[in-house]
């Protein structure tokens, strides 16, 4: 068994979009419209195009909503991401203009940081341990 997709609540798809792609760094996978609004879209790592695809899904469903906005009131990622190095990956989207709720910090073997995707969450970055 293995990780094929998993999915983040954005508000604004094409927001999301620009900001996972044009700011993170992920490559547009697939981009299918669903009815009149919306689309099936998904962005995966330019290092694994074959790889896990993350769907940018609308945030419409209430419970959705509530979700995603009480882990953001708690300070809780809804996401995290691998990256070789935290505090590289961090200045590089500060420069960019992203802001950050948490520092890179170390835990244990990891170091970790904490975005706002601008699109209603949270996404920790953090190292793999070693």
């Amino acid at each position: 068994m293995k990780i094929h997709l998993t999915s983040v609540f954005v508000d604004d798809q094409a927001k999301a979009l620009h900001f996972y792609t044009e700011i993170l760094g992920f490559v547009k996978k697939q981009d299918v419209p669903v009815g009149e609004r919306d689309r099936w879209l998904t962005v995966v790592s330019p290092d694994e195009s074959g790889g896990p695809e993350l769907l940018l899904e609308p945030a419409a469903h209430p419970a959705a909503r509530t979700y995603r906005d009480s882990l953001v009131e708690d300070g809780i990622p809804l996401a995290q991401f691998a990256v070789d190095d935290v505090r590289a990956e961090y200045e590089r989207l500060r420069g960019l203009g992203v802001r950050f709720t948490q520092e890179p910090e170390e835990m244990g073997p990891v170091t970790t940081a904490v975005l706002d995707d601008t699109c209603g969450n949270l996404i920790m970055i953090a190292t793999e341990p070693q």
